[in-house]
C-alpha cells in the first residue's frame, strides 16, 4: 500500500501563488518507471490531469492551461512531488491530488493511476 498525503492548498487572489506538496509514506513503492501525476477535479467537472512526471528520468507533461504557470517536480531522496502553481486564474479552482501510476504507464486517464491522496483544494479568488 502507498499512502500519498497533499498539502499546501488554500486561499489565494488571482495572479497569486501557491506550492502543492505530494509526501509518498512507504518508502521504496515509488519506483523510477513509474509516473506521479497532479489531478484537478472542479464542482461538476471531470477529473483532470494537470501535470505528469516519470519519477525516474523527470520527463514532464502539462495540459496547455497551465503550461508556462505550474511546474512538477520530486525529489526523489525526500520522496515528494511538489506542483508550482504560479498566476494562478479563478479556473484553477479545484480540488488538487496527486497519484501514483499503475505499472509504469504514462497517461492522464484516472484510471491508470493505482494510487492517490485525499486531495487539497486551491480557491482562486479576489
Amino acid at each position: 500500500q502507498v499512502h500519498l498525503v497533499e498539502s499546501g492548498g488554500g486561499l489565494v487572489q488571482p495572479g497569486g501563488s501557491l506550492k502543492l506538496s505530494c509526501a509518498v509514506a512507504a518508502s521504496g513503492r515509488i519506483f523510477s518507471s513509474h509516473s506521479m501525476a497532479w489531478f484537478r477535479q472542479a464542482p461538476g467537472k471531470e477529473r483532470e490531469a494537470v501535470a505528469l512526471i516519470r519519477w525516474g528520468a523527470g520527463t514532464t507533461y502539462y495540459v496547455d492551461s497551465v503550461k508556462g504557470r505550474f511546474t512538477i517536480s520530486r525529489s526523489s531522496g525526500e520522496n515528494t512531488l511538489y506542483l508550482q502553481m504560479n498566476n494562478l486564474k479563478p479556473e484553477d479552482t479545484a480540488v488538487y491530488y496527486c497519484a501514483r501510476s499503475s505499472g509504469s504507464s504514462w497517461s492522464t486517464r484516472p484510471s491508470d493511476y493505482l494510487y492517490w491522496g485525499q486531495g487539497t483544494q486551491v480557491t482562486v479568488s479576489s
